[in-house]
């Protein structure tokens, strides 16, 4: 029997038959693989999904309290860590956690707890602004910072708007001042051999950029500006503290310096040394303290753990910081 007969016989199968049939076994097998891994993915998103659907909704995150309300009580709230936009210390988290402890029938004061070394002069004034607002339309509820560790620059900024301010003997408190730093690249620029092109439709539009030599008008008008938001920031503190603070006698209360909390209550900065609890207990007559800081929710904490905006990373990379009180 010849071969092409052979090849030709029911059953028999050519080698070309035999490669299609190896492929579509393969493919079938890969398809199998893929299915399975889109099937584990969207299992994972869907368990995410509602783990923080769930988180949004549960007593431990967002609008929360640490305590039990009860018909009279000190309202605490954290200013803590940095105080800008993006921060747990922003505006909209202080001010948001300000109404929520005026409004409440059983707060008998509030004590700001400080713990931050300043920021941005805009969400400080911004938070200052709200508790004057707040404490007119509420007269008979007090407001009290309180400085832990640390009540520097946009930080004090926020404490001079309370009726009184304590800290702790060796709390530094003051740093009545503005500062905004970047970086000069010009040299490393030269010796890399790398020029740098800027084309602008003003003439300052590439204002303080790190990679060109500082111009004097430019850095005259920089400091302008600075004097200027140091200015706003020496009004408020003066407005807040009036006669109590010793202006007159140290003018160097303004120029950056800080001092020990012992310091600082000879100076006029702060009211008296006390802690938290101090002040609810003795001074406010309440030792029930309930929390109304505005905390993160696990969602928040995610998000931030992904990393900072575009703007960021480019400001970032260009070593360029704005004004800030600290």
């Amino acid at each position: 029997m010849s071969d092409e007969w052979k090849a030709e016989e029911p059953g028999a199968v050519d080698g070309k038959s035999w490669k299609l049939l190896e492929k579509a076994v393969l493919a079938g097998v890969e398809e199998q693989r893929r299915a399975r891994r889109w099937g584990v993915f969207f299992k994972l998103l869907t368990f995410f999904y509602l783990f923080f659907a769930l988180a949004m909704f549960t007593p431990w995150g967002g609008l929360t309290k640490t305590a039990s309300r009860s018909a009279s009580h000190t309202a605490l709230i954290e200013v803590k860590g940095m105080i800008a936009d993006d921060e747990p210390a922003s505006a909209d988290n202080i001010v948001g956690a300000l109404k929520a402890a005026f409004e409440d029938a059983g707060t008998k004061g509030i004590i700001l707890r400080i713990n931050s070394p300043g920021g941005s002069p805009v969400q400080s004034g911004y938070i200052y602004d709200e508790i004057g607002r707040l404490r007119a339309l509420h007269p008979n509820i007090k407001v009290y910072a309180v400085v832990s560790d640390l009540g520097a620059s946009g930080a004090y900024y926020i404490a001079s708007a309370a009726d009184q301010i304590y800290a702790d003997k060796a709390s530094l408190v003051g740093s009545i001042g503005v500062t905004a730093a970047t970086f000069g690249f010009v040299g490393t620029m030269e010796k890399l051999g790398v020029d740098r092109r800027v084309y602008t439709s003003g003439e300052h539009k590439a204002f303080l950029d790190p990679f060109q030599p500082p111009k004097a008008d430019e850095t005259q008008f920089w400091q302008g500006v600075l004097d200027a938001t140091h200015r706003q920031f020496i009004d408020s503190v003066k407005k807040g503290r009036g006669d109590r603070l010793k202006d007159k006698e140290h003018p160097e209360l303004f120029s950056g310096l800080i001092w020990s909390g012992e310091q600082a209550l000879q100076l006029g900065l702060i009211d008296g040394l006390g802690s938290s609890s101090y002040v609810a207990r003795e001074v406010i007559k309440e030792k029930e303290i309930v929390d109304y800081t505005i905390q993160e929710t696990p969602f928040d904490r995610f998000t931030k753990k992904l990393g900072a905006s575009v703007a960021e990373r480019l400001a970032l990379w260009m070593g360029w910081q704005g004004p800030a009180l600290r």
